[in-house]
């Protein structure tokens, strides 16, 4: 990394990269979840809720895009509204789990989280193993594909779960450091509802340039003129029509994204416990829970989504992130408790920790998908919406 660094004509030691520094520590508070929408100027909007000024906030991002301590910087989409998406559980042979992981994470561009996950004891659904972010573009079948990848990596059963209604959607892990458990808004979180929204071939040219990540070198004041030239629009049609599609709910964050469980190149680690935390709640009060869940700091994601008998039907689902196994558990069980207050019986509850993860943005183009079809030696019309069926994602 050093030699790399002196080919960029920097050190460590004249651009700090570690995310205990007190500068970047207010940047990544601020880039890694706070800005909701498609921003016109992202990284001045940055600096200007940092109230670090824009050529330091250029340099640090730079600095640590290129150190690895940030992975990736990018306009994140509501993909849940642009391709059917589900959480995806996978029960598995142990000795097919690696090649398993392995396979969606190489080979699958529309399976996004990949994360091996375990209880602290035998549980209801303690033996699926592997779980999966998917999102598979309108047109074509859930069912089908996920047939395929069960043949592929050898896997017994899989469980999809499309989400409902989603009530929390943010991964700040910066800023979350330190948070006392019950933490919460004073009012419940707002439902986001999953609504698809169909695209012409000229405007998905826009939003490929829109969601590409960036590159230090692309890290620049005027940061999307490059991208309206990549989509042959006039620098304003190209705000305009990203405008369009924030209006539309199809654009999420603009976001300098940290690894969630693995070492920086600094050696600090962000998180290191990810918990799935399950809850069923009474049917007809999914909404009302997933409010009160979705309304504590702590949680990065919350949700209703329908586990099934594998799950104990639990129906609400969320995931925190922390360095200490027993303060996660905290914050569940000041979570728990508020529930109970709220009047919302939990008749089942768990957590499903984390282990070997990799995260990817999940491919939602339906051109791609066409392309990966090939690749894998799929005719691309057999893995189509049957007449009649349903979407296995809602």
């Amino acid at each position: 990394m050093d030699s790399d660094l002196k080919e960029w004509g920097m050190t460590l030691a004249t651009v700090p990269v570690a995310i205990a520094d007190p500068i970047n520590a207010s940047i990544l508070a601020i880039g890694e979840d706070r800005l909701q929408g498609f921003q016109r100027d992202p990284l001045g909007e940055i600096a200007r809720q940092s109230g670090v000024d824009l050529a330091t906030v250029i340099e640090r991002i730079q600095g640590m895009l290129r150190a690895g301590v940030i992975r990736r910087v990018r306009q994140t989409l509501l993909a849940t509204n642009l391709a059917q998406g589900a959480l995806v559980a996978w029960e598995l042979p142990q000795e097919n789990l690696d090649a398993g992981f392995d396979f969606l994470f190489q080979c699958d561009p529309f399976s996004g989280h990949v994360v091996t996950r375990s209880t602290d004891a035998a549980t209801p659904g303690s033996s699926y193993k592997l779980w999966t972010t998917l999102k598979v573009p309108a047109g074509f079948s859930m069912r089908r594909h996920c047939e395929f990848l069960r043949g592929r990596i050898g896997a017994s059963h899989f469980r999809v779960m499309p989400a409902k209604k989603l009530f929390a959607l943010g991964v700040g892990h910066t800023r979350r450091r330190g948070m006392e458990p019950g933490s919460r808004a004073e009012v419940p979180a707002e439902i986001q509802d999953v609504a698809m929204v169909t695209l012409t071939d000229a405007e998905w040219r826009v939003l490929e340039a829109v969601k590409r990540e960036f590159t230090p070198e692309e890290l620049v004041g005027n940061i999307w003129e490059a991208r309206a030239l990549e989509a042959g629009l006039p620098m304003e049609s190209f705000l305009q029509t990203a405008a369009d599609f924030d209006r539309r709910r199809i654009i999420g964050r603009f976001s300098t994204f940290l690894e969630h469980v693995k070492p920086l190149s600094t050696g600090e680690k962000v998180t290191k416990f990810n918990a799935l935390f399950h809850w069923a709640v009474p049917p007809g009060r999914e909404i009302e829970a997933g409010r009160e869940v979705g309304r504590h700091h702590i949680m990065t994601h919350a949700y209703w989504r329908e586990g099934g008998p594998e799950f104990r039907n639990v129906n609400v689902m969320g995931v925190a992130h922390g360095t200490d196994k027993e303060l996660v558990l905290a914050h569940k069980a000041a979570i728990d408790v508020h529930l109970d207050e709220a009047g919302i019986a939990v008749g089942y509850t768990n957590v499903f920790w984390g282990g070997r993860s990799e995260i990817k943005p999940s491919e939602i183009s339906p051109i791609a998908y066409r392309t990966w079809c090939g690749e894998m030696g799929l005719d691309a019309e057999t893995m189509r919406l049957a007449p009649g069926e349903v979407s296995m994602a809602g």
